[in-house]
């Protein structure tokens, strides 16, 4: 019995990831395997880095009460044609440009977070009115035009890829071990953790089931670096998301100001109550996605070669539906950053999958919509069983 409700919880803690493995295979067969060439496997990074990136940030907007952020595909076009004009029309230097391009996602996350945080006016209505002004900005910035070409430097950013240093031909051996050296840090710091964990007379997982998960996560790890081995290498792309994740990763899971996003979106008057202020998580959580927005406009910008004034359409529904199929609380309180990997990943993968495909625009985001409703419907289901069995 007791066997058997360790299963069903290990099913429930990771049913996401289980229906991402069930997509990746059905792609793979109706495909007929083009899904897992090394090319598309590097095309679901380049083209998806940004929902990984805004995703990370609109997790702490989440995590504060259910709130979300509507603004955040117009400030990556706001950040694109600011940059775009400054390189371009104004011939600055692509690296002050790019400092601008940050300047400018801070500024703007700061003033939506203060009408948020200090005055109260609701997320929802601060962040549409963003959405709408910073569309509108792009424009008159743009006057509507595209412009291009962006300078080598900062396409040299974004748009590289990390060189072989052993010479290999058709294999990129540098790529393959950065792998095998990134699941021996995990392995080593999941052990390192249970550990301490142990030592402390925390409650800790059996140690076959951790090896279980490391040796999966581990595996997937291995082959995606080999099929990029097979193709480029490191995109550069992948560096900017894994250090924006790394990050995040960490201020969530081990700071004290990532626990606060918690405990305000768990009971923000119990919170508010022990001496925390929580105007002021709010107003980080805020500004901090302004700051996430600049990185995914340079992002953005660099994969198009180009500031154009419809950059960032639907962008802000890719990351919003990334966190809440990734495991976010509609409610607040509950999400974590590697839920939001497998979410974001499930949304590139829907993406790409169906682009090779052929499927229509619109039928795909007929897909991505009942993808979305059916993880809220399984989150809002759980608590309330979890409710029910508690009383």
């Amino acid at each position: 019995m007791e066997n058997k409700m360790k299963i069903s919880e290990g099913i429930k803690k990771y049913t996401m990831v289980i229906v991402l493995a069930v997509v990746v295979i059905l792609f793979t067969v109706n495909t007929g395997g083009k899904m897992l060439l090394p090319q598309n496997v590097n095309n679901l990074i380049a083209q998806n880095a940004y929902v990984f990136i805004l995703a990370t940030g609109m997790l702490f907007c989440i995590l504060t009460g259910g709130n979300i952020d509507l603004s955040v595909g117009s400030l990556v076009c706001f950040v694109g044609a600011i940059g775009g004009s400054l390189m371009i029309k104004l011939g600055m230097n692509p690296y002050l440009s790019l400092l601008s391009m940050v300047v400018v996602g801070i500024l703007a996350g700061a003033w939506q977070g203060f009408w948020i945080a200090y005055v109260r006016i609701p997320p929802f209505i601060v962040t549409l009115a963003g959405m709408l002004m910073f569309r509108g900005l792009s424009n008159v910035v743009l006057k509507g035009m595209t412009l291009s070409p962006i300078p080598d430097p900062f396409l040299n950013l974004f748009n590289t890829y990390v060189p072989d240093f052993f010479g290999m031909e058709g294999f990129n051996l540098t790529c393959f071990l950065v792998g095998i050296i990134a699941c021996l840090a995990y392995i080593f710091v999941e052990l390192s953790s249970r550990n301490k964990k142990k030592k402390k007379g925390y409650r800790v997982d059996s140690l076959n089931g951790l090896i279980v998960k490391m040796g999966i996560i581990s595996l997937v790890v291995l082959i995606f670096m080999f099929k990029l081995s097979q193709y480029k290498g490191i995109p550069a792309a992948l560096i900017w998301v894994a250090v924006v994740i790394g990050i995040y990763s960490y201020i969530s899971s081990k700071t004290t100001v990532g626990r606060y996003f918690y405990a305000v979106g768990g009971n923000e008057k119990a919170t508010r109550l022990s001496g925390i202020d929580t105007n002021k998580v709010y107003f980080l959580a805020y500004l901090n996605m302004g700051l996430l927005s600049a990185v995914a406009g340079m992002i953005t910008v660099a994969r198009l070669n180009s500031a154009n004034p419809t950059a960032g359409n639907n962008y802000e529904m890719d990351a919003i539906g990334a966190c809440f199929i990734g495991g976010a609380s509609a409610y607040g309180g509950t999400g974590t950053v590697p839920g939001v990997i497998v979410g974001a990943t499930l949304m590139g993968v829907l993406n790409l999958g169906m682009s090779i495909m052929g499927v229509d625009q619109n039928l795909q985001k007929v897909v991505k919509g009942i993808v979305l409703v059916a993880a809220v419907i399984f989150d809002v289901v759980s608590k309330r069983k979890s409710f029910i069995a508690k009383q």
